[in-house]
């Protein structure tokens, strides 16, 4: 007798949830990207989160149907778990039985140990009768709530990536325009309002790839964890007692293994480490552009320090210079005229530090002003070429999302016609 363990499906339960709040998760980051490069396609966006909402329903009635049957299950475990031991004392029953007759013993105590191995045969039956039972009330479970509900399920992803092949077609069609923007030489600064939404979109994309490669792992763990299930469902809980036993009859092939079994294959055939590495490639193309917008950010400030600096002495210089020229008398000019005075000119000393902060506020004003503009260039050079890739990836990974869910749905519906046909 094999002995079924209820584990796996454990496992399906927990991990349901999480693989449809990651897809949620996922959407708000498309959202931002598409709202940033056209407007007109939000309901493009609204479709998507419509048939995710449908998802969500029929995941959580499918849900109610895993927790069902991982009650059953956890029933049948307990159950082959005391088939078990009962069948191992009716054979050391059995066994005693033999040695009380070669020796020959008693007849009272051969009446009594045959009554002992009559009462655990009886009951080892009556145990693998409702044992029968709970497996057809699993198996019922199986192909009458959890396969239809797998069908819907996959209906609604088919639905759904279709959705987003529209979706990202169009990011795709907006972002590979952007190849003929030309690129307005006019300094334009980075302000603080740009650089914070540079890094908030620096943080969506980096959430973004976090959820995809969670939706990914956990698509992947679902179905596989389902399919380990379904192969535990599928072994026959066997007697070795001489007399048979009566079983109900097992459909060896539920149209729910077909399903699983193309589900994973499909799954498994999917570029996703493309989309995964696109993702990345164009979160660390924005992180550069934050980098380089802080090193133009801190040019500004020292641009601004150093002008300010200048203001401070230009003011004090012309200050200073009042008063000077209020103090001079015509002796002193005349002196200065024919530079008889030894000492250093003072007036010449500090017009030459206002003279040369104001120099190198003009260096510093020029060098900021080239940066800002390599910055742009840099930016906008980069985003022309990864936005395109990116989207790319994307669409092809919904394309053939979108395929492999059609196929599944043409499986369940090819199933589904067969049965009506037998039917």
């Amino acid at each position: 007798m094999f002995v079924r363990c209820s584990r796996p499906l454990a496992c399906i339960t927990i991990l349901i949830l999480p693989i449809i709040e990651d897809i949620l998760i996922i959407l708000p980051g498309l959202c931002v990207l598409s709202l940033g490069i056209g407007r007109s396609k939000v309901y493009l966006v609204l479709k998507v989160v419509e048939r995710m909402n449908l998802i969500m329903k029929i995941t959580k009635l499918m849900l109610q149907c895993l927790d069902k049957l991982l009650a059953w299950e956890k029933k049948l475990y307990d159950e082959v778990k005391q088939g078990e031991l009962m069948k191992l004392e009716y054979k050391k029953k059995v066994s005693l039985l033999n040695k009380q007759k070669k020796r020959g013993a008693s007849v009272e105590s051969l009446e009594k140990t045959k009554a002992a191995v009559s009462h655990l045969h009886t009951r080892y039956i009556v145990d693998m009768q409702s044992m029968d039972s709970t497996v057809s009330e699993v198996n019922q479970i199986r192909d009458q709530q959890l396969y239809p509900k797998l069908v819907d399920l996959v209906d609604g992803m088919a639905k759904m990536w279709a959705g987003m092949c529209t979706h990202h077609n169009s990011q795709l069609r907006i972002v590979t325009e952007l190849k003929s923007l030309d690129v307005n030489h006019a300094i334009k600064e980075t302000t603080r309002h740009h650089h914070e939404r540079t890094i908030q979109l620096l943080k969506v994309v980096q959430g973004w790839h976090s959820q995809f490669e969670k939706l990914v792992a956990h698509q992947k763990q679902y179905i596989h964890t389902l399919t380990s299930w379904l192969k535990l469902n599928l072994i026959p809980i066997e007697s070795s007692l001489k007399e048979k036993i009566s079983s109900p009859p097992r459909a060896q092939n539920p149209p729910i293994q077909a399903l699983l079994h193309s589900w994973h294959d499909y799954l498994e055939k999917l570029p996703d480490e493309l989309a995964k590495s696109a993702i990345s490639s164009f979160a660390a193309v924005v992180e550069t552009i934050v980098h380089h917008q802080e090193e133009e950010m801190k040019l500004k400030e020292k641009c601004e320090e150093t002008r300010r600096e200048y203001l401070r002495k230009s003011q004090a210089f012309e200050e200073w210079y009042q008063k000077y020229l209020q103090r001079r008398t015509p002796t002193d000019e005349t002196d200065a005229d024919r530079g008889e005075d030894a000492n250093p000119n003072p007036v010449s000393e500090r017009q030459f530090v206002v003279d040369s902060l104001k120099k190198r506020l003009e260096e510093e004003t020029e060098a900021h002003q080239k940066h800002c503009l390599q910055v742009r260039e840099k930016s906008v050079g980069s985003l022309k070429i990864r936005l395109p890739e990116l989207f790319r990836a994307m669409s092809d990974y919904a394309h053939a999302c979108s395929d492999a869910y059609e196929k599944l749905r043409s499986i369940t519906q090819l199933q589904n016609s067969n049965r009506n046909r037998a039917s």
